[in-house]
């Protein structure tokens, strides 16, 4: 019975606790939480600055600087590395504001934050090849900024949209190759191959197109596939001269594949079963 009384007493005591907490947080003026954001943004505090952002939403949300404030906000998480945060904010600013001339800052910032949201915290102080990485938000970026280049083709923001968009395509081909580079290790030729022609025919501007080539010829030549090997050896030779691949006289040099002697099944399963 004491006990029971004892935890009564205790939970009684917190929520007085808290109500009087809540009634002695005062509102501030909605100019003070907004000038408190600039000058915390202008110092780096951006923990301080979206805390005032927020509290201008909750108390202000149709006051005289709810637009920047929401614009800040999107911003303040993107500094705090709130990728995530940044993209919802940016979502939530277009939808809010639909005709608004700082649209296309949104919808930038929304394609910046799914561009870096693949980059995790640990990427940033380990070696991690971010082309190694699955695409996961890589293709909703490109989405954004493509959007982004459509609606608003002049705005200041579209210069560098449209250079991450090569990125994010880079990144993609890159991908790809080190996918048909597995499969090549794992002696799986068809499945290198199919990986390697995606790439010439989906990212033929991007630099991954030399090696897909190299590729693409190597593994042609192992399935004794003369035609479709020489043609990507005149491609690879018309494109890239100075390529490795080939020699002084421009004699194409195969060095990717282990030649051994292999089974069709194994072929046919992409090496994962071998010639056991």
């Amino acid at each position: 019975m004491r006990s029971g009384f004892r935890l009564l007493l205790l939970a009684t005591f917190l929520l007085m606790a808290a109500c009087a907490s809540n009634q002695q947080e005062e509102v501030l003026p909605e100019e003070t939480y907004y000038d408190n954001a600039r000058s915390a943004m202008r110092s780096g505090n951006f923990n301080e600055a979206e805390r005032n952002l927020d509290f201008l939403e909750t108390y202000y949300p149709f006051g005289r600087y709810a637009e920047q404030a929401q614009l800040d906000l999107i911003y303040s998480r993107y500094q705090n590395l709130d990728l995530e945060g940044a993209r919802a904010a940016a979502d939530r600013f277009l939808r809010l504001n639909p005709q608004s001339e700082h649209a296309d800052y949104a919808m930038y910032m929304r394609g910046l934050a799914s561009y870096n949201l693949d980059l995790s915290l640990a990427a940033r102080y380990f070696p991690i090849d971010p082309s190694e990485r699955a695409p996961g938000e890589q293709l909703q970026a490109f989405r954004d900024f493509s959007e982004l280049l459509n609606r608003y083709p002049g705005s200041e923001y579209a210069p560098d949209a449209r250079q991450r968009m090569v990125a994010v395509r880079n990144r993609m081909a890159a991908l790809e190759i080190h996918a048909a580079q597995y499969y090549i290790k794992r002696e799986a030729y068809v499945a290198a191959n199919n990986r390697a022609r995606y790439v010439v025919e989906n990212f033929s501007t991007t630099p991954s197109v030399e090696t897909a080539l190299i590729i693409l010829a190597e593994t042609y030549q192992f399935m004794d596939l003369k035609k479709a090997a020489n043609d990507a050896i005149q491609l690879l030779a018309l494109n890239y001269p100075d390529s490795d691949a080939f020699d002084d006289e421009m004699k194409f040099q195969p060095s990717l594949l282990n030649r051994e002697d292999r089974s069709l099944s194994s072929v046919v399963t992409f090496g994962l079963m071998g010639d056991e």
